[in-house]
């Protein structure tokens, strides 16, 4: 870490878990103004988001079941950069793995850290067009329907509470905004 007065200093790191999506570690830091604090981190290698337009007033959305969610959420597709893998390379590989989709076309939104009190994750967020067949290939723990959903019905999801996944909100405002 930078030692520069915006940010902190790392004086420790001790790995408590480390799991296949993500690494729990506690940080003993030397915080902005001097107090030495002990902050527990969720390490997690990132992700993407994709708002897959089937056509400028069409997109798609997932209902896939979230045990941590406490059941079926409505969600924009999204998965877990690979190591070494861009954000783009991962955005083109969920799409078509979870929607059967592919895109001709891939527009950055713009990035979201998701709750930096505890984690360092980043979504990348992007918008897909010009899609095409693929193949779905879903894995053995994702239990999801793919819908196709007028995007004003989407952007309305949000609004009345709907959609609650936080990168699905974020990215479906960023289109929205894109839009404009």
């Amino acid at each position: 870490m930078s030692e520069s007065p915006e940010s902190a200093r790392l004086l420790t790191r001790k790995t408590v878990y480390s799991g296949r999506i993500v690494r729990l570690d506690l940080d003993r830091v030397q915080l902005p103004g001097g107090v030495v604090h002990e902050l527990e981190v969720v390490r997690h290698p990132g992700a993407s988001c994709i708002v897959p337009f089937v056509s400028a007033d069409e997109i798609l959305l997932l209902r896939q079941f979230r045990h941590a969610g406490g059941g079926f959420l409505h969600e924009l597709p999204a998965g877990t950069l690979n190591p070494g893998e861009t954000p783009e390379h991962c955005a083109e590989r969920e799409l078509e793995e979870e929607t059967g989709f592919r895109a001709g076309r891939f527009e950055k939104l713009g990035a979201i850290h998701t709750t930096p009190g505890f984690t360092d994750e980043l979504i990348h967020l992007y918008a897909a067009f010009d899609l095409g067949e693929g193949t779905q290939a879903t894995e053995d723990c994702e239990i999801l329907t793919v819908e196709r959903v007028p995007f004003d019905e989407a952007v309305a999801m949000v609004a009345d509470g709907r959609i609650t996944d936080a990168k699905s909100i974020c990215g479906l405002s960023l289109a929205m905004l894109a839009r404009r």
